[in-house]
């Protein structure tokens, strides 16, 4: 079995389908990834997450280095066994940590030091623990070592943020590759950071493809940004990074941030809103998000979403989720998150759909139409940075 490949079958624009071959799965592009921070997705049992179409999930390295602890993990079989999932896991490496815990951790050359947010107890993080982390968790793709910089920082701080993270990549390949037997078996993904700036882009994109990665992630965005900076940004940062290899967008996002950035060439995406969401009675439909709270749900005996053949919308009434969710029933959050992740799963299996027939702007259009999404969110068509 090929331990990493991966095989564009369609493009459409910019808008690429394939598959990535690994040893425990296929995963299909455009991919979503529920995120099963602490070795779960939350709410959900793993046969259930498999149920809604999902490939691949993610899992947290700072989380789970803290509870149960990575060593622990490996004595009992690595996270695969452990939390039940037989399929590809991608792990984070916890340079998002780095960004999110900035109270609780100072960075230098070597790494970082964070003082748990559980007890106080402190730890190093650097691009070798984080990839011997991953290695004792069993991550099926790893990902390097990076500092992801706050977007409102000056051009300078970033500057010299990317270029750290540039050197921590390059450690991270030494690291991931004297694990022989479980680099044997996995794929390293290097970090492309520069916030929203054009030219730092290049520069990191330019410094990880001399390096070699198996794949490559855009990160820095979906921190606080908006989603029209996003897709400016991404309108020049996918085209700087190899076609050939798969193109990872951290963290995002909404279905309408999906939508457009597989637009704009992205292949892979994960992201906690549809878990957190139906966790607060948030649901995703094909005709934009609904509150389960709102009172105009009480006696709404029609299903959640009539276009989706989730085992929520085809049983229950948005009155019965109305009312689990108003009483506080552990259930409420159950069902609405069975729903989202089934949602997420079922646009990314349209826009795979339609880029395979050649039809990806219509599906977009469409689907911004009925989702309530303003037109202006359609790709810009070309480069330039938005600070200028």
């Amino acid at each position: 079995m090929t331990r990493f490949a991966f095989h564009i079958h369609a493009t459409d624009g910019k808008a690429r389908t394939g598959l990535i071959r690994m040893q425990r799965g296929d995963i299909r592009t455009p991919a979503f990834m529920p995120v099963g921070t602490a070795a779960t997705v939350k709410a959900m049992k793993m046969d259930d997450v498999r149920s809604t179409g999902a490939d691949i999930i993610l899992g947290n390295t700072y989380h789970l280095m803290l509870r149960p602890g990575a060593e622990r993990m490996a004595r009992l079989g690595g996270l695969h066994r452990f939390s039940g999932w037989d399929r590809p896991i991608l792990t984070d490496s916890g340079g998002y940590q780095v960004m999110s815990l900035a109270s609780l951790r100072t960075i230098s050359e070597d790494g970082v030091v964070f003082a748990s947010h559980l007890d106080g107890s402190r730890h190093l993080l650097s691009p070798e623990r984080s990839m011997e982390i991953q290695r004792l968790l069993g991550s099926d793709i790893v990902m390097a070592f990076d500092e992801c910089p706050k977007i409102d920082q000056p051009r300078d701080v970033i500057a010299r943020s990317m270029d750290m993270s540039m050197r921590w990549a390059r450690r991270s390949r030494a690291a991931f590759d004297a694990g022989h037997d479980h680099a044997a078996g996995a794929a390293l993904f290097g970090i492309q950071q520069g916030g929203l700036d054009e030219r730092l882009r290049a520069e990191s994109a330019g410094a990880l493809q001399a390096i070699g990665f198996d794949g490559y992630a855009i990160g820095g965005l979906a921190v606080g940004e908006g989603q029209a900076a996003m897709f400016a940004t991404l309108d020049f940062a996918t085209g700087q990074l190899p076609a050939q290899a798969p193109r990872y967008l951290m963290g995002v996002g909404k279905p309408d941030d999906l939508v457009g950035a597989v637009e704009r060439g992205v292949d892979m995406f994960d992201c906690v809103l549809p878990t957190r969401s139906g966790r607060n009675g948030q649901a995703f439909t094909w005709a934009g998000p609904v509150n389960m709270r709102n009172a105009r749900h009480a006696e709404d005996s029609g299903p959640l979403d009539p276009r989706c053949p989730c085992p929520v919308c085809t049983r229950y009434s948005r009155a019965y989720l109305h009312h689990l969710h108003r009483t506080g029933e552990m259930l409420g959050a159950m069902l609405l998150t069975e729903h989202n992740l089934w949602f997420y799963q079922q646009v990314m299996a349209a826009m795979r759909a339609a880029i395979s027939e050649a039809r990806f702007a219509a599906f977009a259009a469409d689907f911004r139409r009925d989702y309530g999404v303003k037109p202006s969110t359609s790709p810009t068509g070309g480069g330039g940075s938005p600070l200028g």
